[in-house]
Protein backbone atom coordinates (compact mmCIF):
# COMPACT_ATOMS: atom_id res chain seq x y z
CA UNK A 1 0.00 0.00 0.00
CA UNK A 2 1.38 3.39 -0.94
CA UNK A 3 2.17 5.70 1.97
CA UNK A 4 -0.02 8.77 1.94
CA UNK A 5 1.93 12.00 1.63
CA UNK A 6 1.92 14.12 4.79
CA UNK A 7 0.72 17.71 4.55
CA UNK A 8 3.39 20.43 4.96
CA UNK A 9 3.56 20.60 8.76
CA UNK A 10 5.29 23.98 8.86
CA UNK A 11 2.54 25.37 6.69
CA UNK A 12 -0.10 23.92 9.01
CA UNK A 13 1.67 25.51 11.98
CA UNK A 14 1.74 28.90 10.24
CA UNK A 15 -1.94 28.56 9.30
CA UNK A 16 -3.02 27.74 12.85
CA UNK A 17 -0.91 30.54 14.34
CA UNK A 18 -2.46 33.13 12.00
CA UNK A 19 -5.96 32.05 12.98
CA UNK A 20 -5.28 31.94 16.73
CA UNK A 21 -3.34 35.20 16.88
CA UNK A 22 -5.76 36.93 14.51
CA UNK A 23 -2.94 38.56 12.59
CA UNK A 24 -0.42 37.49 9.98
CA UNK A 25 2.01 40.06 11.39
CA UNK A 26 1.75 38.59 14.90
CA UNK A 27 2.11 35.05 13.54
CA UNK A 28 5.21 35.99 11.55
CA UNK A 29 6.77 37.53 14.66
CA UNK A 30 5.88 34.48 16.76
CA UNK A 31 7.47 32.13 14.21
CA UNK A 32 10.44 34.43 13.53
CA UNK A 33 9.52 34.59 9.83
CA UNK A 34 9.40 37.43 7.33
CA UNK A 35 5.91 38.29 6.00
CA UNK A 36 6.86 36.86 2.60
CA UNK A 37 8.08 33.57 4.13
CA UNK A 38 4.84 33.25 6.10
CA UNK A 39 2.83 33.93 2.94
CA UNK A 40 4.74 31.20 1.09
CA UNK A 41 3.88 28.68 3.81
CA UNK A 42 0.20 29.53 3.58
CA UNK A 43 0.32 29.33 -0.22
CA UNK A 44 1.96 25.90 0.02
CA UNK A 45 -0.90 24.69 2.21
CA UNK A 46 -3.47 26.08 -0.19
CA UNK A 47 -1.70 24.31 -3.07
CA UNK A 48 -1.71 21.06 -1.08
CA UNK A 49 -5.40 21.25 -0.15
CA UNK A 50 -6.56 22.75 -3.42
CA UNK A 51 -8.64 25.22 -1.39
CA UNK A 52 -8.50 28.95 -0.80
CA UNK A 53 -8.07 29.31 2.97
CA UNK A 54 -8.02 33.09 3.40
CA UNK A 55 -9.59 36.11 1.76
CA UNK A 56 -6.71 38.56 1.63
CA UNK A 57 -7.21 42.30 1.99
CA UNK A 58 -5.04 45.27 2.90
CA UNK A 59 -3.13 43.97 5.95
CA UNK A 60 -5.97 41.53 6.71
CA UNK A 61 -6.49 37.80 6.27
CA UNK A 62 -9.99 36.45 6.90
CA UNK A 63 -10.82 32.75 6.90
CA UNK A 64 -12.92 31.37 4.09
CA UNK A 65 -15.45 28.63 4.84
CA UNK A 66 -12.89 26.06 3.65
CA UNK A 67 -10.29 27.68 5.88
CA UNK A 68 -12.57 27.52 8.92
CA UNK A 69 -13.35 23.86 8.24
CA UNK A 70 -9.65 23.03 7.95
CA UNK A 71 -8.83 24.91 11.17
CA UNK A 72 -11.57 23.12 13.11
CA UNK A 73 -10.24 19.78 11.86
CA UNK A 74 -6.49 20.21 12.24
CA UNK A 75 -6.00 22.52 15.25
CA UNK A 76 -7.04 19.88 17.84
CA UNK A 77 -4.92 17.26 16.05
CA UNK A 78 -1.86 19.52 16.14
CA UNK A 79 -2.42 20.20 19.85
CA UNK A 80 -2.60 16.44 20.47
CA UNK A 81 0.57 15.85 18.42
CA UNK A 82 2.48 18.49 20.37
CA UNK A 83 1.31 17.01 23.66
CA UNK A 84 2.28 13.46 22.71
CA UNK A 85 5.73 14.51 21.50
CA UNK A 86 6.19 16.49 24.72
CA UNK A 87 5.33 13.43 26.78
CA UNK A 88 7.87 11.32 24.93
CA UNK A 89 10.61 13.93 25.41
CA UNK A 90 9.87 14.63 29.06
CA UNK A 91 12.44 13.78 31.67
CA UNK A 92 10.79 11.44 34.18
CA UNK A 93 12.68 13.12 37.01
CA UNK A 94 11.52 16.63 36.17
CA UNK A 95 8.05 18.02 35.56
CA UNK A 96 8.05 21.26 33.59
CA UNK A 97 5.28 23.85 33.30
CA UNK A 98 5.37 26.58 30.64
CA UNK A 99 3.45 29.44 32.26
CA UNK A 100 2.68 32.94 31.03
CA UNK A 101 2.29 35.57 33.76
CA UNK A 102 1.92 39.34 33.64
CA UNK A 103 5.08 40.87 35.17
CA UNK A 104 3.35 42.76 37.99
CA UNK A 105 1.32 39.70 39.08
CA UNK A 106 4.45 37.59 38.92
CA UNK A 107 6.51 40.06 40.93
CA UNK A 108 3.92 40.87 43.59
CA UNK A 109 1.86 37.71 43.96
CA UNK A 110 3.30 34.60 42.32
CA UNK A 111 7.09 34.50 42.68
CA UNK A 112 7.07 35.31 46.44
CA UNK A 113 4.89 32.21 46.99
CA UNK A 114 6.72 29.82 44.66
CA UNK A 115 9.04 28.54 47.43
CA UNK A 116 5.94 26.97 49.00
CA UNK A 117 5.15 25.16 45.77
CA UNK A 118 8.78 24.04 45.34
CA UNK A 119 8.77 22.60 48.85
CA UNK A 120 5.62 20.61 48.09
CA UNK A 121 6.72 19.47 44.62
CA UNK A 122 10.52 19.66 44.23
CA UNK A 123 10.36 18.03 40.77
CA UNK A 124 8.07 20.71 39.34
CA UNK A 125 9.96 23.42 37.46
CA UNK A 126 8.29 26.43 35.88
CA UNK A 127 9.41 28.29 32.77
CA UNK A 128 7.89 31.76 33.08
CA UNK A 129 6.97 33.75 29.99
CA UNK A 130 5.63 37.31 30.04
CA UNK A 131 5.23 38.02 26.32
CA UNK A 132 1.87 39.14 24.82
CA UNK A 133 -0.97 37.08 23.31
CA UNK A 134 -0.75 34.19 25.80
CA UNK A 135 -4.25 32.79 25.22
CA UNK A 136 -3.52 32.32 21.53
CA UNK A 137 -0.41 30.27 22.37
CA UNK A 138 -1.96 27.86 24.85
CA UNK A 139 -1.34 24.28 23.81
CA UNK A 140 1.58 25.33 21.63
CA UNK A 141 4.38 27.22 23.36
CA UNK A 142 2.45 27.57 26.64
CA UNK A 143 0.73 25.12 28.98
CA UNK A 144 -1.18 27.70 31.02
CA UNK A 145 -1.39 31.41 31.73
CA UNK A 146 -2.47 33.90 34.36
CA UNK A 147 -4.13 36.76 32.48
CA UNK A 148 -6.15 39.85 33.29
CA UNK A 149 -9.31 40.15 31.26
CA UNK A 150 -12.98 41.02 31.48
CA UNK A 151 -14.06 37.75 29.88
CA UNK A 152 -11.87 34.74 29.00
CA UNK A 153 -12.45 32.60 25.92
CA UNK A 154 -15.33 30.20 26.62
CA UNK A 155 -13.35 27.39 24.95
CA UNK A 156 -10.71 27.55 27.70
CA UNK A 157 -10.76 26.20 31.22
CA UNK A 158 -10.80 29.44 33.24
CA UNK A 159 -10.83 30.14 36.97
CA UNK A 160 -11.27 33.65 38.35
CA UNK A 161 -8.55 34.44 40.89
CA UNK A 162 -9.90 37.71 42.32
CA UNK A 163 -12.34 40.61 42.16
CA UNK A 164 -10.86 44.09 42.03
CA UNK A 165 -11.62 47.71 42.69
CA UNK A 166 -10.28 50.48 40.45
CA UNK A 167 -8.07 53.04 42.18
CA UNK A 168 -6.46 56.22 40.94
CA UNK A 169 -2.86 56.27 42.17
CA UNK A 170 -0.56 59.28 42.06
CA UNK A 171 2.44 60.85 43.73
CA UNK A 172 1.73 62.10 47.23
CA UNK A 173 2.36 65.69 46.12
CA UNK A 174 -0.28 65.46 43.39
CA UNK A 175 -2.78 63.74 45.70
CA UNK A 176 -2.37 66.57 48.23
CA UNK A 177 -2.84 69.22 45.53
CA UNK A 178 -6.04 67.64 44.17
CA UNK A 179 -7.67 67.26 47.57
CA UNK A 180 -10.35 64.83 48.68
CA UNK A 181 -13.26 65.72 46.35
CA UNK A 182 -13.10 65.04 42.59
CA UNK A 183 -13.12 68.17 40.42
CA UNK A 184 -14.10 66.91 36.93
CA UNK A 185 -12.98 70.06 35.11
CA UNK A 186 -9.57 69.98 36.76
CA UNK A 187 -9.18 66.25 36.18
CA UNK A 188 -9.94 66.63 32.47
CA UNK A 189 -6.77 68.76 32.12
CA UNK A 190 -4.47 66.17 33.70
CA UNK A 191 -2.53 63.24 32.25
CA UNK A 192 -3.52 59.64 32.99
CA UNK A 193 -1.50 56.43 32.91
CA UNK A 194 -3.49 53.40 31.78
CA UNK A 195 -2.56 49.82 30.97
CA UNK A 196 -2.94 49.05 27.26
CA UNK A 197 -5.45 46.27 27.98
CA UNK A 198 -7.52 48.03 30.67
CA UNK A 199 -9.35 50.99 29.11
CA UNK A 200 -12.66 49.81 30.58
CA UNK A 201 -11.30 50.41 34.10
CA UNK A 202 -10.52 54.01 33.19
CA UNK A 203 -14.01 54.48 31.76
CA UNK A 204 -15.55 53.21 35.01
CA UNK A 205 -13.40 55.53 37.13
CA UNK A 206 -14.11 58.57 34.94
CA UNK A 207 -17.84 57.96 35.25
CA UNK A 208 -17.57 57.70 39.03
CA UNK A 209 -15.76 61.06 39.25
CA UNK A 210 -18.30 62.86 37.07
CA UNK A 211 -15.87 63.50 34.22
CA UNK A 212 -17.43 64.20 30.82
CA UNK A 213 -17.23 60.88 28.95
CA UNK A 214 -17.68 62.65 25.61
CA UNK A 215 -14.30 64.33 26.03
CA UNK A 216 -11.06 62.46 25.36
CA UNK A 217 -8.58 62.97 28.20
CA UNK A 218 -4.83 62.77 27.71
CA UNK A 219 -3.73 59.18 28.28
CA UNK A 220 -0.32 57.52 28.16
CA UNK A 221 -0.66 53.76 27.64
CA UNK A 222 1.79 51.25 29.12
CA UNK A 223 1.96 47.47 28.80
CA UNK A 224 3.64 47.08 32.19
CA UNK A 225 1.96 47.68 35.55
CA UNK A 226 5.32 48.13 37.27
CA UNK A 227 6.25 50.91 34.86
CA UNK A 228 2.88 52.60 35.36
CA UNK A 229 3.49 52.75 39.12
CA UNK A 230 6.99 54.14 38.64
CA UNK A 231 5.72 56.76 36.18
CA UNK A 232 3.06 57.82 38.70
CA UNK A 233 5.68 58.03 41.45
CA UNK A 234 7.74 60.30 39.20
CA UNK A 235 4.80 62.66 38.78
CA UNK A 236 4.07 61.82 35.14
CA UNK A 237 0.35 61.37 35.67
CA UNK A 238 -2.46 59.59 37.51
CA UNK A 239 -2.28 55.79 37.29
CA UNK A 240 -5.56 53.91 36.91
CA UNK A 241 -4.98 50.48 38.42
CA UNK A 242 -6.36 47.90 40.80
CA UNK A 243 -6.11 48.89 44.44
CA UNK A 244 -4.33 45.65 45.21
CA UNK A 245 -1.34 46.86 43.18
CA UNK A 246 -0.86 49.90 45.40
CA UNK A 247 -1.08 47.88 48.61
CA UNK A 248 1.41 45.29 47.42
CA UNK A 249 3.84 47.84 45.97
CA UNK A 250 4.46 49.39 49.43
CA UNK A 251 5.87 52.49 47.73
CA UNK A 252 5.82 55.48 50.10
CA UNK A 253 5.98 57.87 47.13
CA UNK A 254 2.47 56.83 46.04
CA UNK A 255 -1.01 57.33 47.47
CA UNK A 256 -4.61 56.68 46.50
CA UNK A 257 -6.48 59.60 44.95
CA UNK A 258 -9.98 60.07 46.41
CA UNK A 259 -11.99 57.64 48.48
CA UNK A 260 -14.04 56.10 45.66
CA UNK A 261 -15.43 52.57 45.40
CA UNK A 262 -15.29 51.64 41.70
CA UNK A 263 -15.64 48.01 40.70
CA UNK A 264 -13.24 46.88 37.98
CA UNK A 265 -14.51 45.05 34.89
CA UNK A 266 -11.27 43.07 34.94
CA UNK A 267 -10.03 40.16 37.03
CA UNK A 268 -7.01 37.90 37.04
CA UNK A 269 -7.82 34.45 35.62
CA UNK A 270 -5.96 31.17 35.42
CA UNK A 271 -6.52 29.76 31.92
CA UNK A 272 -5.49 26.65 30.02
CA UNK A 273 -6.89 24.33 27.40
CA UNK A 274 -9.24 21.82 29.08
CA UNK A 275 -7.08 18.89 28.00
CA UNK A 276 -4.03 20.45 29.65
CA UNK A 277 -5.56 19.66 33.05
CA UNK A 278 -4.89 16.00 32.28
CA UNK A 279 -1.14 16.66 32.42
CA UNK A 280 0.47 16.38 35.83
CA UNK A 281 2.39 19.72 35.88
CA UNK A 282 -0.70 21.75 34.95
CA UNK A 283 -2.93 19.87 37.38
CA UNK A 284 -0.46 20.29 40.25
CA UNK A 285 -0.07 24.01 39.62
CA UNK A 286 -3.82 24.52 39.12
CA UNK A 287 -4.72 22.77 42.37
CA UNK A 288 -1.99 24.59 44.33
CA UNK A 289 -3.09 27.95 42.91
CA UNK A 290 -6.69 27.31 43.96
CA UNK A 291 -5.60 26.54 47.51
CA UNK A 292 -2.87 29.19 47.81
CA UNK A 293 -5.25 32.11 47.12
CA UNK A 294 -2.49 34.44 45.97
Amino acid sequence: MATRRLPPLRSLEAFVRIVRLGSAKAAAAELALSPSALSRRVSALEDYTGRKLFNRGHQTMKLTEDGQALFDAVAPALDELAEQVGRQMADNKVMRLRLNVLPLFGEQRLVPRLPELRQLYPALHIDIDSSPNPMARLGETLDAAIVITDEPDIKLHAVRLDHNMVHAIASRDLVNKLGNIPDPERLEKLNFLVHSDMDLSFDAWREATGMDLSKEPTVDHFDSGALILEAAAQGLGIAIMHGDHLARAKDERLAKLYDLEVESPYSYWFVCRPKALETRPVRIFHDWLMSAKL
